[in-house]
């Protein structure tokens, strides 16, 4: 038998002997038998790495090499959830979903994990990658160590691109001894999700091995649409049947309890089946349930189960219209309202926020809670010196509550001023909520500026919030497309604009020229318009300015409207936008500046660029100067014809390296890699002394 086929029979062998034990707890071979397999296949595997598995077990193990975690740009929604936090919230959203799609629908609902959000991508029926959530579009590569768990399939029994959303978390018990064999208190973690947490990136993938981290999967989707099962019910069967591991603990709702059952039977799941008026007693039930359960939820999520009319509703920029999640009681705590502030955002909407004296909740310390609008204070009867319940809801963002004890000084319910704090302009009221009416108000200017020039849009460097603030107060900056005309030199002198301080504004200006049509779309900050809905604008023919302008000019609210997720009201408003003169205006103004208004500039640079990296794969290790976050790198070396991959193999052309490289250099050196630092990448570019400018992350694409 040569090497390459005792590779192949230890890999067969170890995998079925690993299902069996993990799978269906059955024992094939002895303790010694199987560590003896596995050493023998460890040792022939570092001999010789080109006949190594993409699935061996041996990844269970994990590798003493130092990880890095490469960002990646996920290529399925990883948004959060709209929260409910009663039973009548959550039959609300049955109700209206019902009446929105004009039918019956079904739902399904899951306990909500209290872990780590993560999305498995397979290709060909191999585990790719892991990513974490992260901001919901890029993520953290973690993949060597979400190998090293045996509740994650390696390999499916179908050859699918699909990626798979689950929740990895550690159970209480497995926590509870951890913590106990910690000696050192300063180490031991606050809870099983803070622990699961700092395990997934874990340095050394041997030492994630070690820690007991397991997955429930709850999303599938297919590269393949016509390979996706017909709704959510048959896509839990169908993940089930791949391998992976869901929860049990599952439930279903339709409008009789019969016909739950009818289609849950269908499915061979074995969860509950509810009717739409057994919400209240389902809701009581889990809560009762929920401390005796192995592991930490947090809540409960409800799903609409057919698949079309979640196309249908689609998403809004932060969570699916589709879903929704009932969280148990927030964490809430006692303090004194001091003050009632009031701000303007960009879009002229007045929002008052409660200050309170400093209280210490959720591992944090809150001085400041929402108190959303004037009809929410006068609910509350709330008062300048009231004694206020805060608390954390989606344990995130702070909110006032309910009053517990009225002021002794007399104070009234408190009113908001009818004057924008800013301008002074006359507050108009739209629905329940309050509006600064004039355009020109100087904290919507600066409020429009500073989101254009944020790093989640625009990306240009040194333009933030207070330098915005500081040159509208100089005059030199009073709209956005003032950003490409500005003589920022005005400022010298200012406190804060040295020369340096200036040039690093002039540069990032220029470097924002070249970002892509759909974040040009999204910076306008126009409502609405989102990232993904920019997006989905240009993916759906309206890949420039003037397409979008001649749909406005003619009034055609269905053009926008029929896209899907979008709707009569969003359609409305992107026509009424997009008719505006403020808007119009702004256009013209980054038109003459030279920013890409339409797809096909973004395409064009692309072409322009020599494919001098064609028949190369290149890695990426270390951090750099130029190239923040790195995945800017990835993008250059693709565009230019190159191919990425996540590690240093055989097949490894080059290793771009930055300061901290770790482990990647030490292999590349072993594997004969052309090792090649920042400077020579920059020179490689044909942009040696400037920063490179990228209007997107770089990856691999899954589909």
């Amino acid at each position: 038998m040569n090497i390459k086929e005792e590779i192949d029979k230890l890999t067969e062998d170890l995998k079925i002997y690993q299902d069996k034990y993990y799978k269906e707890g059955i024992s094939l071979i002895s303790d010694s038998e199987y560590d003896r397999l596995t050493d023998r296949l460890i040792a022939l595997e570092t001999e010789h790495p080109e006949f190594q598995h993409p699935d061996s077990p041996i990844k269970r193990v994990g590798s003493d090499l130092t990880n890095d975690f490469p960002e990646v740009r996920h290529t399925i929604p990883v948004l959060s959830l709209d929260k409910a936090y009663s039973d009548e919230a959550v039959l609300s959203f049955f109700s209206k979903s019902i009446e929105k799609k004009g039918g019956a629908l079904t739902f399904a609902a899951e306990e909500k994990i209290d872990g780590i959000s993560m999305v498995l991508y397979y290709e060909k029926g191999i585990l790719q990658r892991a990513v974490t959530r992260g901001n919901g579009e890029i993520g953290n590569d973690v993949t060597p160590n979400i190998m090293t768990m045996q509740s994650v399939p390696l390999s499916l029994p179908e050859p699918l691109d699909i990626a798979v959303r689950g929740e990895v978390y550690l159970s209480k018990a497995d926590f509870e001894h951890l913590n106990a064999e910690e000696t050192d208190e300063s180490k031991k973690a606050a809870n099983p999700r803070n622990l699961a947490a700092g395990t997934v990136r874990r340095q050394k993938s041997s030492e994630a091995a070690r820690v007991p981290l397991t997955i429930f999967c709850y999303e599938g989707f297919w590269g393949n649409k016509a390979e996706t099962p017909p709704d959510h019910i048959h896509i839990l069967a169908k993940l089930k049947a791949l391998g992976f591991r869901t929860n049990p603990h599952f439930a279903f709702f339709a409008s009789s309890k019969a016909e739950a059952e009818r289609k849950l039977r269908e499915t061979g799941l074995e969860g509950e089946a509810y009717a739409f008026d057994s919400i209240d007693s389902f809701i009581k039930k889990k809560t009762a349930e929920r401390k005796n359960l192995p592991y930490e939820i947090d809540g409960l999520v409800f799903k609409i189960n057919e698949l079309d009319v979640r196309e249908e509703f689609g998403y809004t920029e932060h969570h699916p219209r589709w879903a929704i999640a009932y969280k148990f009681e927030a964490p809430q705590a006692e303090a004194r309202l001091l003050d009632i502030t009031v701000q303007v955002g960009r879009t002229g909407r007045i929002t008052p926020v409660a200050e309170i004296t400093p209280t210490k909740l959720g591992g944090s310390t809150i001085r400041r809670a929402t108190l959303h609008n004037q009809e929410y204070i006068n609910e509350l009867e709330l008062a300048i010196g009231d004694t206020v319940s805060i608390s954390k809801r989606g344990d995130v963002i702070p909110a006032v509550e309910s009053v517990i004890d009225k002021n002794s000084d007399g104070n009234t319910t408190y009113e908001m001023p009818s004057l924008c704090p800013c301008c002074h302009s006359e507050i108009v009221q739209i629905g329940g909520l309050q509006y600064c009416p004039d355009y020109d108000c100087p904290d919507q200017v600066k409020g429009r500026i500073a989101y254009f020039a944020s790093a989640d849009e625009m990306d240009i460097e040194s333009l933030g919030p207070k330098t915005v603030g500081d040159l509208y107060k100089a005059g030199i900056l009073r709209s956005i497309e003032d950003i490409y005309t500005a003589d920022y030199h005005k400022a010298a002198g200012l406190p804060g604009f040295g020369e340096k301080s200036i040039s690093m504004i002039e540069k990032g200006v220029k470097e924002s020229l070249s970002r892509p049509f759909s974040t040009v779309l999204s910076a306008l900050g126009i409502a609405e318009i989102g990232k993904k809905s920019a997006e989905l604008l240009v993916k759906n023919g309206f890949d420039s300015i003037d397409s979008i302008l001649k749909a406005a000019d003619e009034n055609n609210v269905t053009a926008f409207s029929s896209i899907p997720g979008f709707g009569l009201v969003t359609g409305t408003r992107i026509v009424e936008a997009f008719r505006s003169e403020h808007v119009r205006k702004t256009i013209e103004g980054l038109r003459k500046a030279g920013i890409h208004l339409s797809s096909s500039m973004d395409e064009k640079d692309d072409e322009n660029l020599e494919k001098i990296f064609s028949g190369q794969v290149w890695c990426i290790t270390g951090s750099f100067e130029n190239f923040n976050p790195r995945s800017k790198a990835l993008k250059e070396i693709e565009k230019r014809g190159g191919r990425t991959v996540s590690s240093v193999t055989g097949k490894t052309t080059h290793l771009l390296m930055g300061s901290g490289g770790g482990s990647k250099a030490a292999e590349a050196e072993r594997l004969g890699v052309k090792i090649v630092n920042e400077d020579e990448f920059m020179s490689l570019l044909g942009k040696a002394n400037e920063a490179v400018s990228s209007d997107d992350n770089g990856q691999l694409s899954l589909f």
